[in-house]
């Protein structure tokens, strides 16, 4: 039988191993979530609170067995990775008051008139969701992150796919899950875990499976999303892969260049430079030395990065070279930290004249590499700005004063490629709230119009249904007249 290897970062030594799952075993967690998916859908959002917050305490109660394992797994650190534990209890609370709160149900009720029946519309869960969780974030977006609290919340059971750069952490999350779950009153499926690379091909392509969620690569991402198209019945994808995030400067701001320049090294490196919303390109004005300043805090700031993986160390380090081929030019590095998976940190520049179509400039380099760009005028900076790829979000950096002239279109031009646009604030992190939009054009997301983080991350889980001249008592329990789950809905356009 095949295994999945798990490995310490620090040291490149095997951390141990798990079986990995056979086509049976996927077939079974598929069909005991599928069983489970009538009564985790009819359930009322605060039984399904209760879940949530029942896992949620199980994995504050095992904080610091967790965080060690992790750290074993990931090298992250033990403060890091206590406090994702933390955040990642708090975000399955957040999302079980999401669903208490009811909106995500879009309840609409039209009553009946001379020219149409009575018709009231209101969102149902899809289904069982699979869900692959990231490698950078092992408690916020791993096996019982954003998209498995989100889904849960809606009423969809999960099958989860334990990350191989954390399989040990994995397996472990999904045992206090499916403990808190039985203890909480879920039903018997309505979480579960499958092991192994091709488990998580059989996972996508079981028919029980009525949605899928990723967070890591466009490699990885788009071959899901292939996979989803090909089925005989197709489902919807929701993949959050990045790409390159631009931090745009205007002519104001050289004059903080050094405040600038450090606060750019810092968001770039942070975690190693293995975030999503990791800022990979600096948009500088031409003849300001922004370059050389950013290398020089680089070489001041001397972060000492630890990878994921040997795969992801590997790959940052032929990015350089990428890079470098497609014309950009090396301006600093610091050393890795030597032992294990490391890195090296690296700034790069370029000319705006080398994003072209094709370049690997518009690509992303997972790890702690950022390019400096150069532009001549303001139509030489949005014909580069335009020649990038959809991202998760996008930098604006001003003089600082509240009013800089550039700052208003450059807000606009972003927006209309970023699902989030920062000004004067480096976009490295995600909070989880009402307001947030973790997603992005394609190819940053597959979805360009959801999001993987905060309320509005429901909606993946849900599609709507109209029911016409039906009787009050056969409607789903939202839609109803007496409003036994005490929703938000619009009564003939009136909200209520």
């Amino acid at each position: 039988m095949s295994t999945t290897v798990s490995y310490r970062p620090a040291d490149g030594q095997v951390a141990g191993a798990v079986e990995d799952s056979t086509p049976e075993q996927v077939a079974a967690v598929v069909t005991r979530a599928a069983t489970a998916a009538t009564a985790t859908a009819t359930a009322s959002p605060a039984e399904r609170a209760a879940w949530l917050g029942a896992v949620a305490t199980a994995l504050t109660d095992h904080a610091e067995e967790l965080a060690r394992l992790a750290d074993t797994e990931t090298g992250l650190g033990l403060v890091r990775l206590t406090g994702e534990v933390a955040r990642a209890a708090a975000q399955l609370r957040f999302y079980a008051s999401v669903g208490i709160e009811g909106s995500w149900l879009g309840v609409t009720v039209d009553g009946a008139t001379d020219t149409s029946p009575r018709l009231v519309r209101v969102n149902q869960p899809l289904g069982p969701v699979a869900v692959f969780g990231a490698s950078n974030f092992p408690f916020a977006f791993g096996v019982l992150g954003n998209d498995t609290a989100s889904a849960l919340a809606v009423g969809c059971p999960v099958v989860a796919k334990a990350h191989p750069a954390h399989v040990l952490l994995s397996v472990r999350l999904a045992e206090l899950a499916s403990d808190a779950l039985a203890a909480a009153g879920a039903p018997d499926g309505a979480f579960g875990l499958v092991v192994g690379m091709d488990a998580g091909t059989a996972l996508v392509c079981a028919p029980g499976i009525s949605a899928v969620g990723f967070t890591g690569s466009q490699a990885g991402g788009l071959a899901l999303w292939r996979l989803a198209n090909e089925r005989d019945i197709v489902i919807p994808v929701y993949a959050e892969m990045g790409t390159v995030n631009p931090a745009v400067m205007t002519a104001g701001a050289r004059g903080r260049l050094e405040d600038v320049a450090r606060g750019f090294v810092g968001s770039f490196t942070l975690g190693s430079g293995q975030f999503c919303t990791k800022p990979g390109m600096l948009l500088a004005p031409a003849g300001g030395d922004v370059a050389d300043a950013v290398g020089r805090a680089l070489v001041e700031a001397a972060p000492s990065p630890v990878m994921l993986t040997e795969r992801i160390a590997a790959s940052a380090a032929a990015g350089v070279e990428r890079l470098v081929g497609a014309g950009a030019r090396e301006v600093a590095r610091t050393s890795g930290a030597g032992a294990g998976w490391s890195a090296d940190a690296v700034v790069l520049a370029a000319p705006a004249s080398a994003l072209h179509p094709g370049s690997p400039l518009l690509e992303e380099c997972f790890g702690p590499v950022a390019v400096v760009v150069e532009y001549d005028d303001p139509a030489d900076r949005d014909r580069a700005i335009g020649a990038l790829q959809g991202s998760l979000a996008g930098t604006v950096v001003t003089d600082g004063s509240g009013a800089d002239p550039e700052a208003g279109a450059l807000v606009a031009r972003l927006a209309r490629q970023v699902g989030r646009v920062t000004v004067d604030d480096w976009p490295t992190g995600v909070a989880w709230t009402w307001a947030q939009q973790h997603g992005g054009p394609w190819p940053a997301t597959s979805a360009p119009a959801a999001t993987s983080v905060g309320a509005a991350a429901l909606g993946r889980w849900v599609r709507p249904v109209c029911f016409q001249s039906v009787p009050d008592a056969l409607l789903p329990p939202a839609a109803r007249e007496d409003n036994p789950w005490r929703v938000p809905r619009r009564v003939d356009g009136e909200l209520r």
